[in-house]
């Protein structure tokens, strides 16, 4: 993913400190048990692992998806979309966005967990090419629900033109940093 990606009316980008406040809403709205707007911060500014993308319409963000990349390895973390947007394809678009993105940086195969009740997201990520590997029992703190274990070994072909852009600069650098 060099840039953004553009599809319809929605364009793909990577997330910046300006869109914490949204992307905390939106999984506020989303999970039981959401991460905070320090968390997101935290990951923005501190986790030099951590890429995320976000989903904007009409200047809005209406979803985003994260992953962490180490090596050749990467986890995804999570996936959201607003409420009024689920059901037209922006999960897909940010999932399929993702997944180029870390392989651009060099994954060679991504991980997740997803919720066994959640039968639509299964349903996504094994049309992306995920397979389930095994099952965590009691992953989910809030009702001690198990996931899915999840592997795609499939990662699209790295863009040979990709550069990625800073999303923090220079002058913003945490002082630890």
């Amino acid at each position: 993913m060099n840039g953004e990606k553009r599809m319809q009316d929605i364009r793909i980008r990577r997330m910046t400190l300006d869109d914490v406040d949204r992307v905390a809403d939106i999984e506020q709205a989303t999970f039981a048990r959401p991460w905070s707007r320090e968390s997101f911060r935290q990951e923005m500014e501190r986790n030099r692992a951590a890429r995320y993308l976000v989903a904007e319409k009409d200047g809005r963000v209406i979803g985003y998806a994260g992953a962490w990349i180490i090596l050749d390895e990467s986890h995804i973390t999570n996936i959201a979309v607003a409420e009024e947007e689920r059901g037209r394809g922006v999960g897909r678009m940010l999932t399929e966005a993702l997944m180029q993105y870390i392989s651009n940086l060099g994954a060679a195969y991504a991980t997740l967990e997803v919720r066994v009740s959640n039968e639509r997201a299964q349903r996504l990520y094994k049309s992306l090419g995920f397979v389930s590997v095994g099952k965590r029992k009691r992953y989910y703190e809030d009702n001690g629900e198990d996931a899915f274990l999840m592997v795609c070994e499939h990662m699209p072909d790295a863009e040979a033109d990709f550069e990625e852009e800073e999303t923090i600069k220079p002058d913003e650098e945490p002082e630890d940093a």
